[in-house]
């Protein structure tokens, strides 16, 4: 495939400086914010308890409930405007609130600059939307794969330095060096990332709407890809908080470290497969390759309401991993190659939107199974939630144009 796409910009060269800046970015995000509730607690003063619990639970929903709200006025304003501007205010965006935190005194502070974080960021739907509309069409599956990794290895390595930084440091400062890694993903967008110029209308500007209402069954095809986009964040979101509390009662100590390699593995697993799951949907086709995926996610969470050891549920959830790790990208692929070219950051946009409130709704499902059933019971709904997905993709997803 030649490297210099239809509107002269290099293509390859724009998705290693992407790779990079996702990378970074992610990085960043994930340097400190699995420890927001040890922040609030020795930093901030929060009693541990009830008003711990209110407070992590808050924090930790804040920023995606206003990511799910601001992603699609976002996404328009790509459209019209263009993708790289948008992938340089989510980064600028990201710094300056995390690097922010450093200065919280209260919890009500850190409250606010979460929902800030989430209002002004949204970095990988942004560089998604930017890669999807320059990439060539025959290439796209194999380039949102790439971005998937960067996200899962910055999400995999991030939270380990950054524990092991905030012993060291301090939890303050870990906040200032995420804002800082944030800050630094601005450079290889800034200085090797190009855009195609966008293109004058000629006629009356078609709105997004019309773009996808003009093509038959369009509308339905984003939509269920877009729901399935939500559930794997639900199924996501619910399982990572789920193993905590089903290996502390597993484990008596380092309870940390056992679910610190299990994440890790599972970020490691889900970057390879986000790189070479398209050998598999160039035999299979997108939809079944995903539904697949999303049938074996289910078995992994299952996997770990039943498992008799810690060392099982380390594996079940690096399993889990590889699973996501295919259906994330294909849905994801299948969303870019089924937009039309003029409205592919509204629709990322609403797709950003869809994987926040998963992100939002997650926890509260499981947590909330967890509290009035068990947490193995937590697990089994979360199971059940990937099987419907698979379903969902294989009786409502279709397989796109090649």
């Amino acid at each position: 495939m030649p490297p210099i796409n239809s509107g002269g910009v290099n293509w390859r060269r724009n998705l290693a400086a992407l790779w990079f800046a996702e990378f970074m970015a992610i990085f960043g995000f994930s340097f400190a914010f699995p420890f927001l509730s040890i922040f609030l607690s020795k930093d901030l003063g929060v009693q541990p308890g009830r008003d711990l619990d209110l407070w992590t639970a808050a924090s930790a929903s804040a920023s995606g409930l206003s990511m799910a709200i601001a992603s699609p006025i976002w996404g328009v304003l790509g459209d019209r405007f263009g993708r790289k501007p948008m992938l340089l205010r989510s980064m600028l965006g990201g710094a300056i609130t995390v690097g922010l935190i450093y200065f919280a005194q209260n919890p009500a502070e850190l409250l606010v600059l979460r929902f800030l974080q989430g209002a002004t960021s949204g970095t990988v739907a942004a560089a998604t939307a930017l890669v999807a509309a320059e990439t060539p069409r025959s290439r796209v599956g194999w380039a949102l794969g790439v971005v998937t990794s960067a996200v899962a290895l910055g999400s995999a390595i991030g939270p380990v330095i950054g524990g092991l930084a905030g012993v060291v440091f301090g939890l303050r400062l870990v906040f200032l060096g995420g804002g800082f890694l944030l800050l630094a993903s601005l450079v290889p967008v800034l200085l090797i990332v190009r855009e195609s110029p966008m293109v004058p209308q000629t006629g009356p500007r078609l709105s997004t709407l019309a773009l996808i209402t003009g093509q038959p069954g369009l509308r339905r095809a984003l939509g269920v890809l877009i729901g399935a986009q939500g559930l794997v964040s639900v199924c996501n979101s619910a399982t990572q908080q789920l193993v905590v509390l089903r290996l502390l009662a597993m484990v008596s100590s380092g309870v940390s470290a056992v679910s610190g390699i299990g994440f890790g593995l599972a970020g490691v697993a889900s970057s390879a497969a986000a790189v070479g799951y398209t050998r598999l949907t160039r035999r299979l086709g997108y939809v079944r390759t995903a539904a697949a995926a999303a049938a074996m996610m289910a078995l992994a969470v299952a996997l770990v309401g039943v498992a008799p050891w810690a060392s099982v549920v380390v594996i079940a959830v690096g399993l889990n991993g590889l699973f996501s790790g295919v259906v994330i990208p294909a849905t994801a692929s299948m969303i870019g190659l089924e937009t039309p070219h003029d409205a592919q950051s509204t629709v990322f946009g609403f797709n950003a939107s869809s994987v926040a409130f998963g992100f939002f709704l997650g926890p509260l499902i499981g947590g909330g199974v967890a509290a009035t059933s068990s947490v193995e019971a937590a697990l089994f709904v979360t199971s059940g939630l990937a099987v419907l997905l698979a379903v969902l993709l294989t009786t409502g997803a279709r397989e796109p144009a090649r």
